[in-house]
């Protein structure tokens, strides 16, 4: 392409990109002119009153926020939680006893003695995990009670 067909070419981008931006000017100029004759008074009245009650009704939320009553309703949740898990805890130590207590029954009078401790042994380890998993949720509820207590 030899010199002069750039430069022809550049002029005319220059041209192209100078009457795009008559076109945005005048498409601003009539935007801000519609803009201007749509607010009438009761439209002005009529968005005040919508913008007052909508920082009216996020009044209560901000000064629940200063005061720390979120952090109050978290805790309480977290305490729900935590009180619900133990909960669940509890009942699966209870169904491991029950199951301890039934396959003791289970076992036939004429086993022999390794068989009825090895059943026996299962069920106390699932009885001691299930032990130790309602420690570690009471735990938890107790830390998440002291972390409410002490905000």
């Amino acid at each position: 392409m030899s010199f002069n067909k750039l430069i022809a070419k550049v002029t005319q981008a220059e041209n192209a990109m100078e009457a795009h931006e008559r076109r945005v000017g005048a498409d601003l100029r009539q935007l801000r002119s519609s803009w201007k004759s749509m607010w009438t008074p009761g439209r002005i009245v009529l968005a005040g009153l919508v913008s007052g009650f909508l920082a009216g009704r996020a009044e209560p939320f901000r000064t629940a926020a200063r005061s720390g009553s979120v952090v109050r309703i978290v805790s309480m949740l977290g305490t729900v939680f935590a009180s619900t898990s133990a909960q669940q805890a509890a009942s699966e130590a209870e169904h491991a006893a029950d199951a301890t207590e039934g396959v003791a029954e289970a076992v036939a009078p004429g086993a022999t003695v390794g068989a009825a401790a090895s059943v026996a042994g299962t069920a106390a380890a699932r009885e001691r995990l299930a032990h130790e998993r309602l420690l570690r949720e009471a735990e938890a509820a107790r830390q998440v009670n002291a972390e409410a207590v002490d905000p």
